[in-house]
Formats: C-alpha cells, structure tokens, sequence
C-alpha cells in the first residue's frame, strides 16, 4: 500500500490533530462536572463501546489477547494513564501537562534500554538530554511556588504511558494481536481498576448535563474510539516514522488551543522548555524515519 500522502490521509491526520490535542482542553472544561476517576471512567467506557462497535462493524477477531500482558497494559495504559493525566490536569494548565505526558518516548527508549536491551544512537542520547533540559525548564525547580504536582503527575503519567508501550512490544513478539481488538480488550480491562478506584477519590454524585454529556462524548467516542480508528488508518497510509513525525503537532495543537480557549500563557521558561521537549521529538522521529528509508 501506498505511504505517501492523499487528501483522504490529510483529513484523518487533521481529524487527529484536533481531536486528540482538543482532548487536553475538552477534558479540562469536564474536570468541572465529574471528578478525575468519574470522568476517566465515563470516557474510557465510551471508548470501549466506540471500539467495539468498530470492531463487530468490521469483523475484526474478537478473540481476547492473552489476559496478563493485557490487564498489565490495561492497568498502566488506560488506568494509570487516564487517571494520571486528569488528575495533572485538574490541578494545572491543558497546554503544559500535554506536553508533559508526551516526553513518553524518552522514557519508553530508557525502559528499552534497560528492559530489552535496545541500544541507544547518540542522537538518541542527544533527545534525551534535550528533553531533560527541556523538563528542567518547565518544571522549574528553583521555582516550587508553581504547580509541582500537577507537573509531577502528568510526568507519572508519560512514564505509565512508556511502560505500556514496553509491555505492548514484548506482547507483540511473544503473539500475533490485532492491535484495535488489544486496544479494545485492554480498554476494557483497564476500566476494572477505575470502577474499584471510585471511593478513594471522593465527588460529588454525577448530575446528568448537555455539559458532562458533550465532555464525555468528545473524550470517549471521538479521541478515545474514533481516534484510535484514526491512527490505525495513519499506519497504513504512512511510515510509523512519518505518522510518528505528524503525531508531533498534538501537544502543539493543545497548548496552541489552551492559550486561545483558557487564556493559558506559557511563561519564558515554560515556553523553552516545551520547545525543547518538541525539538527532542522532533529528533526521535526523525530517526525512526532515517532507519526506515536506509532499510527501505
């Protein structure tokens, strides 16, 4: 199949742009209508009824991957992961905790590192050192009046994110999956532990509005159902390295619509610092792309 671009591949990666890095500051505004495991869990279960729908639509095997590694990505991808990233997101800025979640490829190439044994390039080790600094700019320790945790937790959040692509890897070598129905099963699995985790984050009732409803619509069926869609469709379309290239403008589109939709202005040093985080990346993926084209 063709990697090159098409108008229909433009649309899904726009369609993407937006929906995920919309995501940040739609489940921000929900944050004010349900607590971060309510809003959590109505998303990831919306998500998990968008894909199966998707998948009895398109008769996709249905069969559950094997259970350990799954609920082990469950836990961390979906469980660790939501809740993590709407707890940062309750106590600070969509824009920076966006950016903050998305230093994920760093950690999973220093899990790699040392749970698979993947050696590092040195314009690898170059990306990590710029996204350390980049995180030292917008953490800012020399400034602890700001929000710490809300930094903190969204950093927990990467990490999560990094260990669930570990996880995935080594299940991926281990068994041939398809990755919507691990995705699907992994969802469902993941929502256990954020059913069980209700009571220790006490809230009050949810109380039915259009507000929650729309909130709760867009995290679920759009970024957490169809987005997924979406990037499966990218995959065929694009080189990982290119779709992972592309995927780069999500936290630019959630601090571009932070800044416009919650009036959330980077300070000096966030700002560098997110550049640098961004540069990294930048780096990362464009390595995956020269590997591609010099094995190609």
């Amino acid at each position: 199949m063709s990697k090159r671009y098409s108008m229909s591949g433009v649309l899904t990666l726009a369609f993407l742009w937006l929906v995920w890095g919309g995501n940040w500051i739609v489940t921000k505004l929900g944050l004010a209508y349900a607590s971060a495991a309510q809003l959590g869990l109505l998303r990831t279960v919306l998500a998990i009824a968008t894909l199966g729908v998707i998948l009895l639509l398109s008769k996709r095997p249905l069969r559950p991957p094997p259970f350990v590694p799954t609920f082990l990505l469950g836990l961390t991808q979906t469980a660790g992961f939501v809740l993590l990233t709407n707890l940062a997101l309750a106590a600070g800025g969509a824009g920076k905790v966006s950016v903050l979640c998305y230093t994920m490829p760093f950690w999973t190439l220093l899990l790699a590192r040392v749970y698979l044994g993947e050696r590092l390039l040195k314009v690898q080790w170059l990306a990590v050192g710029l996204a350390f600094a980049g995180l030292l700019a917008i953490l800012e320790p020399w400034n602890l009046s700001g929000s710490w945790l809300s930094d903190v937790l969204a950093i927990g959040g990467g990490l999560v994110w990094a260990i669930a692509a570990i996880i995935a890897k080594k299940l991926r070598t281990q068994h041939k999956v398809d990755t919507l129905a691990l995705t699907f099963w992994q969802m469902l699995w993941g929502a256990v532990p954020l059913l069980l985790l209700l009571p220790l984050f006490p809230a009050q009732p949810l109380v039915f509005s259009w507000s929650l409803l729309w909130v709760s619509l867009f995290a679920g069926v759009l970024a957490g159902g169809l987005g997924w869609l979406a990037w499966m469709s990218l995959l065929t379309r694009l080189s990982a390295g290119m779709a992972g290239l592309n995927i780069l403008a999500v936290p630019a589109v959630a601090v571009m619509m932070a800044w416009l939709a919650l009036g959330e202005v980077p300070t000096l040093a966030e700002g560098l610092g997110m550049g640098l985080v961004t540069l990294a990346l930048g780096l990362l993926a464009g390595v995956t792309l020269w590997r591609e084209r010099k094995l190609g």
